[in-house]
This record gives structure tokens, C-alpha cells and sequence, in this order.
């Protein structure tokens, strides 16, 4: 694998105004860009995010792209950070939904960790997937038709998910690399798997 495997890659962040887990965006974000790809931070209005370290305000990021304006065609892949309150706030706007609803539809790959699959049950592309999350979300996502697994991280056709941030060093090496195949890549190995 070269040194900068998501060269020339756009990946968006989904964030709300206030709740991201300040760990899950930064390492992740980090680890897109030492790869060599382009990190796009995507919120409801323009302006900054508040990010949280649990329950305790951390830092301010600048949003690059609001989400009523951003098509899935102009990404290569999406990450959804956690938190409690981000995918709580996330799957209450129609927007996001949309979005991640078309990037499955598009077979665009996604990542996702802690809470953050609730944006996936709210979009509706959990079902027949094996997945991970917190712990705390193990019902709603078998109540969506996934198969929830307590692992580090878990690969299911395009679609990264990990439990907590212990899992960030596993999560973000397994995002570079699922996000590294060419959608025709991504594809065939679906293909195979069946």
C-alpha cells in the first residue's frame, strides 16, 4: 500500500452544531489526512461546531460544507463520528438521513463509531448488516435488523463501525484502508462475498 493510499480522496465528516466526541473527529480526521486525503467537515449551517470531550466542551472546528448543499457524488467516503448527543441531533435532521441513505444507495463507503450507527438505523441501512457500536445501542440496532457484534471493529460491505474510542487505532486503519479501494473494487469484493 503507498504512503498515501486516499491521494486525491475526499471524505466527509458528519457533525452536528454541538456533541461531537472531539477524539472521534480528530482521529479519524488525522488519519484521512496522513494518508493523503481531503477532510470535509459537513454540518447543518456554516459557522463552527462545538465538539465535547464526554460531557465537557472541547474545541471549535470550522464546518467547510453545509449539508443541504452537499452531494454524494462529489465524495468518496463519509465518516460519523460519536457521542451521544451528534447521531441523537444527526437523525433528526432529513438532510443527513438523505445523505447517508444515498451514500449506501451509492455504495459510497461509510464510517462509523460509537453512537453513530443511530444515524444509521434512522436511515434505514442497518438491515442484514453485521456491525459494532457502544454497547448501549446493541438493541435498537438488532431491533433494525442488523446483527450487532461486540468486536473492535467490523467491515460489512463498504460500511466501518467500531465501539468506543479504545477502538480509534483499529477503527481509523481500517477506514484508510476500506476508503483506499476504488468504488470498482469495493463492488467486485461485494460480489465475491456473496
Amino acid at each position: 500500500m503507498s504512503d498515501t493510499p486516499l491521494q486525491g480522496r475526499t471524505v466527509g465528516f458528519l457533525c452536528a452544531e454541538e456533541g461531537t466526541e472531539q477524539v472521534e473527529l480528530t482521529e479519524p480526521w488525522r488519519a484521512v489526512e496522513e494518508a493523503g486525503g481531503t477532510p470535509v467537515l459537513i454540518s447543518e449551517t456554516t459557522g463552527s461546531i462545538q465538539a465535547f470531550h464526554h460531557l465537557d466542551k472541547g474545541d471549535r472546528f470550522t464546518v467547510d460544507a453545509v449539508v443541504s448543499q452537499v452531494k454524494t457524488d462529489n465524495y468518496d467516503a463519509f465518516v460519523l463520528p460519536g457521542g451521544v448527543a451528534n447521531p441523537d441531533l444527526l437523525r433528526t435532521i432529513p438532510n443527513f438521513v438523505r445523505l447517508v441513505g444515498e451514500a449506501f444507495a451509492t455504495g459510497t463507503p461509510v464510517a462509523a463509531i460509537c453512537h453513530a450507527p443511530w444515524l444509521l438505523i434512522e436511515a434505514d441501512v442497518v438491515r442484514g448488516r453485521r456491525l459494532t457500536s457502544f454497547p448501549s445501542l446493541a438493541t435498537d440496532l438488532r431491533n433494525a435488523g442488523a446483527q450487532w457484534v461486540d468486536e473492535e471493529v467490523v467491515v460489512d460491505n463498504g460500511l466501518v463501525t467500531s465501539r468506543t474510542p479504545d477502538d480509534l487505532p483499529a477503527f481509523c486503519r481500517t477506514l484508510v484502508e476500506q476508503f483506499s479501494q476504488s468504488r470498482k473494487d469495493a463492488e467486485v469484493h461485494a460480489a465475491e462475498v456473496r
